[in-house]
């Protein structure tokens, strides 16, 4: 990651990780869908980024979030898996010119439709293993797909919401 990306990516991580611990996290609706905004941050990360890289701040962020959320190193397993196929599937989806260098994953820079196709399928995956782990098992597997599919959906609408509410708004105050 080069110098320019590192500022905006630690404000991504301390927006992210913070709007996680002190507003969503008891945010459940119908006992069935959870928001985990802060995989945010690391589906954001350039697209250039080397997996290892990846998938260390993986590491340290799903790290972080287990202690706020006593899980014992679940999270931390399921974003590290994502951050490793994460890059199987942005070279899936390039486009034929590939990618500017210094591009980020975003609905701006990409487009909402690239966006969605990027990210709803790794935040489902990375719902199903933190459910599956923490169920322990294959026991109740219709709930927990059920769980995984719809905190992905609920995750993924509230992370565009905060894309587009807090990064549009700060954007127009400095122009």
């Amino acid at each position: 990651m080069n110098s320019r990306h590192l500022l905006p990516q630690a404000l991504n991580f301390i927006v992210f990780f913070i709007i996680q611990v002190l507003i969503v996290r008891k945010l459940v609706l119908f006992d069935v869908a959870f928001c985990y905004v802060y995989f945010a941050f690391l589906l954001l990360l350039p697209i250039e980024l080397s997996a290892i890289t990846a998938m260390l701040l993986a590491f340290v962020t799903g790290l972080l979030v287990d202690v706020f959320y006593n899980t014992f190193g679940i999270h931390a397993a399921a974003c590290v898996f994502i951050m490793y196929i994460r890059r199987f599937w942005i070279d899936f989806l390039t486009p034929r010119g590939g990618y500017d260098m210094g591009s980020i994953p975003s609905p701006r820079s990409q487009g909402l439709q690239w966006f969605l196709t990027y990210a709803l399928p790794l935040l489902l995956v990375h719902h199903i293993l933190i459910f599956f782990i923490e169920i322990g098992g294959f026991q109740l597997f219709s709930y927990t797909i059920l769980k995984a599919v719809a905190s992905a959906v609920f995750s993924f609408i509230m992370i565009l919401v905060i894309q587009y509410i807090i990064y549009s708004s700060s954007r127009r105050n400095v122009l």
